[in-house]
C-alpha cells in the first residue's frame, strides 16, 4: 500500500488540477452528447491516465535521473525501426506492430515526454551563463532537437515534428542563448523558405494551398458555418443540427472547438480559451518561483508551450487561419494516446515541484499489507 505523508500537499500544485478538471469534464459532456460508445471509451483512457499521472508523479525522478539518456536514447531506436519495421496507415508509416496482442504503438507519441525530459537533463547538466548559451552548447542542444524531428518528419509526421522542434527551440528561448544565434537563425529561415516548402510532400502543399486559397476546404467550411450557428449563448443539444446530422466531420475530436461553439457559444468558447490561457500563463509563471531549478523550469516551460501549440494551431484551423492537420486540445480531444501522453507529462511536473526537495521523497512510503 502507498501512503503519502501530509507534509506533501504544502508542495503540490492545486492550480493544475482546478483548471484542468473543467476541461475533461466539459469534454466528456460533449463526446457524450455526440457518441455514447466514443464517451464510454474516453473514459477507459481517463483511467488510464490517471494511473500514467500516479505512477510517474510517484516515481523518484530526481535520484534516478541518469536513466533519462537511456530513455531518450531507446525512443530514438524505436524511431529508427518505425523505418524499417513499422506498419502504414492512409500513406504514412508512423508505427509498430506489437506482436501477439494486436496493439500498435506509435514511437512519436512517446517521444514528447523523453524529448521534454532529455532536455532537461543536459541544461541541468549545463546551465547557461548570464548572456545565455553560446553557438557551441546551442548546436550541442540542437543535435538532441533536430534528430527527432528529422526521424519523425521523415515518417511523415511533419505536424508532430514540427511540434517537437518548436517546444525544444522555445525551451531554450526561455532558458537563455545569446541573441546573436537567434537573428542568425531567423535570417537564414527567411532566405531558405523557398527551398523547404519545395521539399514537402505533396500531401502537404496541397493542405498549405487549401490553407491560402480563397475558398475554404469542405472541413473547415462545415466547422465556420458552426461555429456561426452558435453565437453568443449557444444551442440546445437537439438543434446542434452540424454536429448530430454529421456535417461537422470529426466534431469530437479534430473540430471538437467548433462543436463546442454550437452548443455553448461565444461565451462557451471564451470560457474554454481562459481556461487554458490561464493554465499556461501559469505553468510559464512557475519559472520566476524556480529561478535555479533547471530541470523543473524545463518541463514547465516545455508543457506551457506544448499545450499554447496545440490549442493555437487545432482553434486556428478549425476557423480556417491554418492548414487542417491532426493536432487535438489537450485534455479535451477524443483520444487515448494524447490524454494520456499530457496526463505523464503533468504526472512528471508534479512530482518535480512537489518533491522539488529531496528530503521530500521519504514522506512517500510504500507499504505491503
Amino acid at each position: 500500500m502507498i501512503r503519502l505523508d501530509k507534509r506533501i500537499l504544502t508542495h503540490f500544485d492545486f492550480v493544475q488540477p482546478i483548471l484542468i478538471l473543467p476541461i475533461v469534464i466539459l469534454s466528456y459532456i460533449l463526446i457524450f452528447e455526440a457518441n455514447a460508445v466514443l464517451a464510454n471509451k474516453q473514459l477507459v483512457y481517463f483511467g488510464v491516465g490517471f494511473i500514467g499521472f500516479c505512477a510517474f508523479f510517484l516515481l523518484p525522478i530526481r535520484k534516478i535521473e541518469w536513466i533519462i539518456p537511456a530513455i531518450y536514447w531507446l525512443n530514438i531506436i524505436l524511431l529508427i525501426s518505425v523505418e524499417i519495421f513499422g506498419i502504414s496507415k492512409l500513406g504514412a508509416k508512423r508505427w509498430l506492430d506489437i506482436p501477439f496482442v494486436h496493439f500498435t504503438l506509435q514511437p512519436s507519441e512517446l517521444m514528447k515526454p523523453a524529448f521534454l525530459l532529455m532536455l532537461a537533463y543536459l541544461i541541468k547538466q549545463r546551465p547557461p551563463d548570464e548572456e545565455g548559451y553560446n553557438l557551441r552548447d546551442f548546436l550541442r542542444l540542437s543535435f538532441y532537437i533536430l534528430l527527432p524531428f528529422l526521424l519523425i518528419a521523415k515518417e511523415p509526421d511533419l505536424g508532430t515534428a514540427m511540434v517537437l522542434l518548436l517546444m525544444g527551440y522555445a525551451v531554450l528561448f526561455v532558458i537563455g542563448v545569446n541573441k546573436k544565434i537567434w537573428i542568425s537563425i531567423f535570417v537564414g529561415l527567411a532566405i531558405l523558405a523557398p527551398v523547404l516548402y519545395e521539399n514537402l510532400h505533396d500531401y502537404q502543399k496541397k493542405r498549405i494551398a487549401d490553407f491560402i486559397s480563397e475558398k475554404p476546404s469542405y472541413h473547415v467550411q462545415q466547422s465556420i458555418i458552426a461555429i456561426g450557428s452558435g453565437g453568443l449563448s449557444g444551442k440546445p443539444k437537439d438543434e446542434a443540427t452540424q454536429t448530430h446530422f454529421k456535417f461537422l466531420p470529426i466534431a469530437t475530436s479534430d473540430f471538437i472547438f467548433a462543436y463546442t461553439i454550437e452548443r455553448f457559444g461565444f461565451y462557451g468558447g471564451c470560457v474554454l480559451l481562459g481556461l487554458y490561457g490561464l493554465l499556461i500563463f501559469h505553468l510559464l509563471s512557475l519559472n520566476y518561483k524556480l529561478k535555479s531549478d533547471y530541470f523543473t523550469r524545463v518541463m514547465t516551460t516545455g508543457v506551457a508551450v506544448l499545450i499554447f501549440i496545440y490549442v493555437g494551431v487545432n482553434i486556428s484551423m478549425t476557423i480556417g487561419f491554418a492548414p487542417v492537420v491532426g493536432v487535438p486540445l489537450p485534455f479535451y480531444s477524443y483520444g487515448g494516446s494524447s490524454f494520456v501522453n499530457f496526463m505523464v507529462l503533468f504526472g512528471i511536473l508534479q512530482n518535480l515541484l512537489t518533491f522539488r526537495f529531496d528530503k521530500m521523497y521519504r514522506l512517500v512510503s510504500i507499504r505491503f499489507d
